[in-house]
């Protein structure tokens, strides 16, 4: 009876003892095994495909150089004394809204640089501070990366893909391109250098004739971030990849019989060299530092003098400069630092740059793009509008 007695005393000892040690295992890793029933959250889309509004015209926002950090706990550069104090990412953002409820772009493209890599200790939640205005306006919006984003605790590829899974991000990681030059069975599909080369297209308005044709071609690009040629360190480029895929998706996918190809845009973070030699020319703005290029002759301008189609180009990387140039027939315009962030120069505003395109009218539609023309808004008092000018204009009358 002892014995049975001893035994039944052992066995509740022994299950209390498996019992304590799970309950401490679990209470360990609990965080890992309950089921998480808040809601997934999944992509909020823009209303696609863009378009150009009733009234003709379509409206693009290009924020240049942004360079957020952490919010309120990064302070402002190139500010004055008087306004240090109370300066911050904080001042960023309150600009991006001003020029969001001024403008009321149709998109918003956001050209590099658009976090600071080095004074932020988590990409992810700086790019989603940075972009938030965009999103909570609901606007599609649009980025590509410069040469300081992947300074943080994610790479190029990884920022990417971020960007194009947020809300109302129209931004593409990159395309599959075929490889006519692989005559093996099926084709090949070859890489194109960078991440975020991506091409958007923008419909007529609503009602017209050309209301599911693309009127409004834009391209992004990834013009890389350091590099090292010939034993020497400079900034990325565009890459031939990168201009042969732009080449053959330029032809694709138009109305030809009304429009050919219609009127082209391109928006990269890193200049071309060719941008240098505007210092000679007449150009529109202000031409305040040097051109922080690569040293490498990309054939980048060629390629969009050989395209017809290619109006303008829009960068960024050289903060106070902010000016327009035309080389061979294509103007080639800074968007200006935005972010405070940034450097700039004390009392020497922070600026955006404001695209339009207007529609043409036939006798009872809208037609083809008839006029591109850009300004830009300082961020003062009274958010000026400065350099107002006309990036090309068609003398034709579509559908007349």
């Amino acid at each position: 009876m002892n014995s049975s007695i001893g035994n039944w005393k052992h066995t509740v000892l022994y299950l209390t003892l498996i019992i304590s040690l799970l309950y401490f295992i679990e209470s360990l890793i609990s965080h890992k095994l309950h089921i998480n029933h808040n809601k997934i959250h999944l992509k909020r889309s823009p209303n696609l495909p863009l378009r150009f509004r009733d009234d003709g015209t379509f409206k693009i926002l290009q924020v240049a150089d942004m360079h957020f950090g952490m919010g309120i706990i990064t302070r402002c550069r190139d500010v004055l004394d008087s306004e240090f104090e109370y300066c911050s990412d904080l001042n960023t953002t309150r600009f991006l809204r001003r020029m969001i409820e001024a403008e009321r772009p149709d998109l918003i493209a956001f050209t590099g640089d658009n976090i600071f890599g080095s004074s932020t200790t988590d990409a992810a939640e700086s790019l989603l501070e940075a972009i938030g205005p965009a999103i909570e306006y609901g606007i599609p919006w649009a980025a590509i990366l410069g040469n300081h984003d992947q300074e943080s605790t994610l790479n190029r590829e990884e920022l990417m893909t971020f960007l194009s899974l947020m809300d109302f991000s129209v931004s593409q990681i990159n395309p599959l391109v075929e490889d006519d030059s692989d005559q093996t069975k099926g084709g090949a599909m070859r890489l194109i250098d960078g991440f975020g080369n991506y091409r958007l297209r923008v419909y007529g308005a609503p009602g017209s004739i050309l209301a599911n044709s693309t009127v409004f071609d834009l391209f992004f690009f990834d013009s890389g971030d350091r590099e090292i040629v010939q034993g020497k360190r400079t900034y990325g480029w565009i890459k031939e990849s990168q201009l042969r895929w732009l080449q053959d998706t330029s032809k694709q996918g138009h109305n030809q019989r009304i429009l050919g190809n219609p009127p082209a845009l391109a928006f990269f973070h890193i200049p071309i060299l060719e941008v240098r030699d505007l210092w000679y020319t007449p150009f529109i703005g202000q031409f305040q530092e040097g051109v922080a290029c690569s040293i490498v002759q990309s054939g980048v301008l060629q390629t969009f003098v050989s395209m017809g189609n290619l109006k303008a180009a829009f960068m960024g990387h050289d903060h106070v400069n902010d000016f327009c140039g035309n080389l061979k027939g294509i103007w080639f315009c800074y968007g200006g630092g935005f972010g405070y962030h940034a450097y700039g120069r004390p009392n020497w505003h922070r600026r955006a740059r404001v695209i339009e395109a207007k529609l043409g009218k036939g006798r009872d539609t809208w037609t083809g793009i008839q006029l591109i023309k850009t300004w830009k808004r300082l961020d003062d008092q009274d958010l000026s509008k400065i350099d107002e000018q006309v990036l090309w204009e068609t003398s034709d009358s579509f559908l007349k």
